[in-house]
């Protein structure tokens, strides 16, 4: 499995990697960025930021802060805050978010829910 973790996000702080030509079956939970050129058949839980990229499969329910979808992805997305789908975008499932942005070309099939802001 080349899953690599590295020392170079925004914040300086830790991202793993799922890099093209893996795939992955079963739940990955992770505390850190997550990006994923790969395969995954499964639950993703991420507590950062989850990049998708453009030659990426994800089967399954994804759960994170934010997210940038560039890949196909068959399965429910709950994203705590940001959630951007590039133009090569392919999302087969519902979708809930606080906030939504996407490019011309990206195609979503599936509901929406849009969560406001708690104002405390």
């Amino acid at each position: 499995m080349k899953i690599r973790q590295h020392e170079e996000n925004n914040v300086g702080g830790l991202h793993n990697t799922l890099t093209t030509g893996t795939s992955v079956v079963g739940t990955i939970t992770t505390d850190t960025d997550f990006r994923i050129d790969g395969k995954v058949e499964g639950e993703i839980s991420c507590q950062g930021k989850i990049v998708v990229g453009p030659k990426a499969t994800i089967i399954g329910n994804i759960q994170a802060d934010n997210a940038e979808i560039q890949g196909y992805v068959k399965g429910n997305l709950a994203i705590a805050e940001k959630l951007f789908l590039k133009a090569s975008a392919v999302i087969e499932g519902d979708i809930e978010s606080q906030t939504l942005e996407i490019e011309p070309n990206a195609r979503f099939n599936g509901a929406c829910v849009m969560r406001t802001v708690d104002k405390v």
